[in-house]
């Protein structure tokens, strides 16, 4: 293995040549831990909702806690509780859930938004579904479901029989009284970018107020795609139900890397074991499906910036049906797969073997001389670089405040891929480097993405090596898993992967049943897009739409 080292940093409070040392930790928060909860991915700190900015600054300031990764909130017969998903960029391996639990009559807590930026659509969400209410919060309204909507779907109290009335309404100015300004001398302008559906990327709706040409505030809504996976994983189960479910999140496509989001987490929550096999086929095809994925994102931001509908975006389309071929081969479908299966994949290469190993060793040899046409069309292109290059400016801080991952954050500099930080599959035997860019541009995260392609190759090269090599009588591909699996009651635990986007994690808590209590997905679009405000503030509309293109989402995955 010769994966790339990171630079080492100093330790931070509670860090030990063994891992996190709780104790520390517990101590550094001096009696705000109320008690103590045992999660598979790490310990929980249970702590009281209205010190919530306190222990969470704590945490990020002097024990480097420096990533929020999700929020996650839920109903128990008592109670309600949100919990914070706490990670490091530097070593995502070190983690700590922090639970904060509010009473059922009032259920009020601290918000965390003045502490992570992320926190700040994430309890929206859950104010939104759950119905948990976050005091100081800088702008407490729903997010996926309109603003007209009764009651909270996810709480206990909800009447699903209640109709709803969705009135259309005149869309208000952030600055001033009504969107037509407040006189003949107003500067501002309100203008409703959207709805409607942008390249590839989905249904969203991009609220801007002009002051002049220039941008001055931006607010993405976002519910138009929104279709309740969550709770239909919630109803699924874990054996055999939920994993066609994950296809369907970001479908550009993500597919793959989505199932093996569940996969990971439903298996460490199970203690299921993946053969060695299993492991390497898994490695190859989720390749290939970044692959994929990149390829349509390369495509679609070319359209966006200049429109060049008959080359780029083609070629893109050329390439990626070559792709699609070989996944189509592997798993009987073009888009949701369903090849996952808890304890590995659902069945071997497809026969013969040696054809369509041969296959991916032809796409393979012409890459190189594809991507060189990409860069001669787009990287190179004049236009291209006047609209790209020094637009949608992300700074790394900022990045990390914003949870952002995956291009989006590699592109600012932002040196973290799960797939070495925090090992799964069969990357760590491999070798192959994380790309980063400093631009922190919309050019950046262009090249990021065309560089990781590349990456992405290396991996699935050596991966063919093996499967080609791979002892007969050992082509395992799952391992014994029960036909019916019911982890033990309130076992808790988050989970993540290095997907198209960026990170993508799973949070269940199970009930001793054989379907999930809580299924929560943490959606790397959903966290990528909330930096659009700041990339587009003081910038134009085509820049504001070249920044959207650099993110690369798909609403299907932000909505979920």
């Amino acid at each position: 293995m010769s994966l790339q080292e990171r630079t080492p940093s100093e330790p931070d409070v509670g860090v030990t040549e063994d891992g996190l040392d709780y104790d520390e930790l517990e101590a550094l928060l001096e009696g705000r831990v109320l008690d103590r909860e045992e999660h598979v991915n790490a310990e929980g700190f249970v702590i009281r909702p209205d010190e919530v900015e306190d222990v969470l600054s704590t945490l990020k300031e002097e024990a480097g806690f420096d990533h929020c990764s999700a929020v996650t909130a839920q109903e128990y017969d008592d109670r309600f509780e949100s919990i914070y998903h706490l990670k490091k960029y530097d070593d995502p391996t070190q983690e700590l859930s922090v639970v904060v639990p509010t009473s059922k009559d009032e259920p009020v807590s601290q918000s965390a938004a003045g502490v992570y930026d992320t926190a700040d659509w994430h309890e929206r969400e859950a104010y939104d579904l759950v119905g948990i209410n976050y005091e100081d919060h800088p702008d407490l309204r729903r997010i996926l479901l309109p603003e007209t909507w009764q009651g909270h779907p996810l709480s206990e109290r909800y009447n699903q029989t209640q109709p709803q009335v969705v009135p259309l309404r005149e869309h208000a100015n952030p600055l001033e009284e009504d969107h037509r300004g407040s006189g003949d001398d107003s500067d501002t302008m309100f203008v409703n970018i959207g709805p409607h559906h942008p390249a590839t990327h989905g249904v969203l709706h991009v609220k801007t107020v002009l002051d002049g040409e220039q941008i001055v505030d931006l607010d993405p809504d976002i519910g138009y795609l929104h279709r309740s996976e969550e709770q239909m994983c919630q109803q699924g189960t874990y054996r055999h139900q939920i994993m066609p479910y994950p296809d369907r999140w970001d479908y550009s496509p993500g597919g793959l890397l989505n199932e093996w989001a569940y996969a990971r987490a439903a298996e460490d929550l199970a203690d299921i074991d993946v053969p060695e096999y299993a492991q390497v086929l898994r490695t190859m095809s989720a390749e290939l499906t970044r692959i994929a994925a990149h390829m349509l994102a390369v495509g679609t931001f070319g359209l966006d910036l200049y429109g060049d509908f008959t080359v780029i975006f083609m070629y893109a389309v050329r390439d990626r049906e070559v792709v699609q071929n070989l996944l189509e081969d592997l798993t009987g479908q073009r888009l949701m797969f369903n090849y996952f299966r808890l304890g590995g994949v659902a069945w071997d290469l497809p026969e013969p073997r040696d054809e369509y190993l041969e296959k991916i060793r032809d796409f393979l040899d012409e890459l190189p001389d594809r991507l060189e046409e990409y860069h001669n069309l787009i990287s190179g292109n004049e236009i291209f670089q006047m609209r790209a290059v020094d637009t949608g400016i992300l700074q790394p801080e900022t990045a990390k405040s914003y949870g952002a991952t995956g291009p989006v954050a590699r592109g600012s500099g932002v040196d973290y891929d799960l797939r070495r930080d925090d090992p799964y599959g069969y990357y760590d035997e491999l070798d192959w480097d994380v790309v980063t860019e400093d631009g922190c541009d919309n050019y950046a995260r262009l090249l990021v993405r065309m560089q990781e392609v590349e990456e992405s190759a290396k991996i699935i090269k050596q991966c063919v090596d093996l499967l080609e090599d791979w002892p007969e009588d050992d082509r395992e591909i799952q391992s014994n898993v029960p036909r019916t699996l019911r982890p033990d009651p309130d076992k808790e635990i988050y989970r993540a992967v290095e997907g198209a986007k960026g990170e993508l994690g799973i949070y269940i808590r199970s009930d001793g049943t054989d379907k999930p209590a809580r299924f929560k997905i943490r959606s790397p679009c959903f966290s990528n897009l909330q930096t659009l405000p700041v990339m587009s503030e003081g910038e134009y509309i085509p820049d504001m739409v070249a920044s959207l293109g650099s993110l690369d989402i798909v609403l299907g995955e932000v909505d979920r």
